[in-house]
């Protein structure tokens, strides 16, 4: 039996504030590693040549802002109400207008306005970027694979939202289109949390995980983890990623 102690603090984690896409509250009780790739280099260099770009999906900002300076002509868009705010903040005084737009509805610009357009875990609505991208432009994308976290959504007894977001169908769906590839990967990786509670404030930040998570609805499997993580000394998962670098023909 888990103790009181023990619930309690599972529920400070729970209630604990999560602002954009900010991690650092549980920086220390997770250990996540990272692609091969370098996708903010990939992204800078982009940047640095384009005349006009658009961030899909943009958080917080967080990784955005880190590509600066941006050309005369950079917008960045976010469908979470909450980010929204959070995103001007730290990117309108660099110069970067932020719309509040969702990446899978019809995007809010007219055809080939950039030259580059960034998406890094956003949804991937193929045709609207292709329409919005300038012919001759670039389209840099990271992807959160369909099979991402299985096993963490296994032990809720959870399913995958979006089993199609893999790189084989993306690559279909990009080359039908008329998107030339410059540059595929995929990647599996591990994250490894060191105790319950930080995956207690993960599942919160990132709702779509296991739908309608709390401390109290999925308390059972919450003890499971806690018993393994006493039995293992650790609570480890798998990531999926994958990279695409595309070019309008």
């Amino acid at each position: 039996m888990t103790s009181k102690n023990l619930i309690e603090q599972w529920k400070k984690d729970e209630t604990a504030i999560f602002e954009g896409w900010d991690f650092s509250y549980i920086k220390d009780r997770k250990i996540g590693e990272e692609p091969p790739w370098d996708y903010k280099g990939l992204a800078k260099n982009l940047v640095e040549k384009s005349t006009s770009v658009l961030d899909v999906a943009t958080g917080g900002g967080e990784i955005f802002s880190s590509l600066a300076p941006f050309p005369k002509h950079a917008v960045a868009i976010e469908g979470y109400t909450p980010n929204v705010a959070v995103a001007k903040k730290r990117l309108e005084p660099l110069g970067v207008k932020v719309l509040a737009a969702s990446e899978v509805d019809v995007l809010p610009f007219i055809d080939e306005e950039f030259d580059l357009v960034l998406n890094r875990h956003g949804g991937l609505r193929i045709p609207e970027i292709f329409r919005v991208l300038k012919r001759g432009g670039y389209f840099l994308t990271q992807q959160v694979g369909g099979d991402n976290l299985l096993d963490l959504m296994a032990s809720f007894e959870a399913k995958p939202k979006w089993p199609n977001n893999t790189l084989g169908i993306a690559q279909k769906k990009m080359t039908d289109i008329g998107f030339e590839l410059l540059k595929t990967e995929e990647w599996k990786g591990k994250i490894i949390f060191k105790d319950v509670g930080a995956i207690v404030y993960f599942l919160k930040a990132i709702p779509w995980t296991v739908d309608n998570f709390s401390v109290n609805s999925h308390l059972i499997y919450l003890e499971k983890l806690q018993e393994k993580l006493e039995r293992e000394g650790k609570l480890e998962f798998t990531y999926t990623r994958f990279l695409i670098l595309a070019k309008k023909k």
